[in-house]
């Protein structure tokens, strides 16, 4: 790591956790004047960070470890059987990336997506600004991945794409296509997609064993998960 040690770093005062409800959480930010450099950003994932519109972040908490880095190393997955069926299921879906921006098509899928899976979360209302500024940022290395079926838009997958793999920043569906497992199958083409690409891994954020929510990250095996500062391979 040859940039890191220049780097400036500021942690937010503590503030409510929006995974774990009973714990105060406190988020360690890149110095917001550090140019958005894709090197950087990748050697930051290494060390369990991850982006947020402009910001570079991962959790700081003085008193939980909750909040453990995923990722999931593509040469060495092998889909289970219910992951091989979600893939035969949306044979029929397209993947196309392009750049970040705001459509009302975009943000139509968006909304319905937040209103009817998110509800109980802090995205909730979803609204054009907070799209903006958390999703539709034009970074070189940022794609929407748009899933389309016949034409029609059924999901986009937030990935930015670095030298040592692909980050999974977000994905959003269409409820009505709850059959297709949408959400599950835009991880799995990550993955296939990483392993096209030559690339390592797919970053999936963070891991919390008691949050019901985060579960289904495991389903991804094997997966690697960043502890005490290193990263371990779960099979």
């Amino acid at each position: 790591m040859t940039e890191l040690a220049r780097l400036k770093f500021y942690a937010t005062q503590p503030h409510p956790c929006s995974y774990l409800p009973a714990e105060q959480a406190t988020t360690l930010f890149l110095d917001p004047s550090q140019p958005m450099d894709v090197l950087v950003y990748a050697e930051l994932s290494e060390i369990g960070f991850r982006r947020s519109g402009d910001h570079l972040y991962r959790p700081h908490c003085q008193q939980c470890t909750a909040c453990i880095p995923a990722r999931i190393p593509a040469a060495l997955f092998t889909p289970n059987r219910q992951q091989r069926r979600i893939l035969k299921r949306n044979e029929d879906v397209s993947v196309h990336p392009v750049r970040p921006a705001f459509t009302e098509e975009y943000y139509d899928l968006y909304v319905r997506y937040i209103e009817q899976r998110h509800a109980d979360g802090d995205m909730y209302p979803p609204s054009r600004d907070q799209f903006s500024t958390f999703l539709v940022r034009d970074l070189p290395f940022s794609r929407f991945y748009e899933f389309r079926l016949a034409g029609r838009l059924v999901a986009i997958a937030v990935t930015d794409v670095l030298p040592n793999g692909l980050s999974a920043v977000y994905t959003f569906y269409d409820p009505a296509e709850e059959r297709r497992s949408l959400g599950r199958f835009a991880i799995l083409w990550q993955i296939g997609e990483t392993a096209r690409l030559g690339l390592g891994a797919v970053y999936l954020g963070y891991w919390i064993k008691n949050c019901r929510k985060m579960n289904y990250k495991t389903q991804y095996r094997p997966i690697e998960l960043f502890v005490n500062q290193r990263w371990t391979l779960l099979t």
